[in-house]
């Protein structure tokens, strides 16, 4: 019947629920090039992301964070750009220590880096 979900969707939503979807607290995208930086820029920048926000992840304190690679955020200057969920905030450069500030101060003490902010479109809540 339209309109009603897939038979299919049990594994979907198994992978769902195995992954914590509806407990994560923030969510961060990344773009991984190439018209913003360049696939190997990107990719670093990823790895980096993801390596640390597993960090904070383990935190006792932790509100969880699921991180998301894409392949263009739109935004094809001075990247790779991330935004962080539910706040938008936009960066742009985010490439080592400007990626470590936003991992460490936007995404572990939810303060926005205003060096690497190029907007902000939140979420209504």
């Amino acid at each position: 019947m339209a309109g009603e979900p897939s038979d299919g969707l049990e594994g979907a939503r198994a992978e769902a629920e195995r992954r914590g979807v509806g407990g994560y607290g923030r969510h961060v995208f990344i773009c991984t090039g190439p018209d913003c930086c360049t696939t190997e820029e990107g990719m670093a920048a990823w790895t980096r992301l993801k390596s640390r926000v597993g960090e904070l992840n383990k935190r006792e304190d932790a509100v969880p964070i699921y991180r998301t690679k894409v392949g263009c955020l739109r935004i094809c200057e001075s990247g790779p750009t991330a935004v962080v969920y539910p706040e938008g905030r936009w960066y742009g450069g985010m490439q080592g220590e400007a990626l470590d500030r936003v991992i460490a101060e936007d995404l572990g003490e939810g303060k926005p880096v205003q060096e690497y902010l190029i907007g902000e479109n939140p979420l209504s809540t």
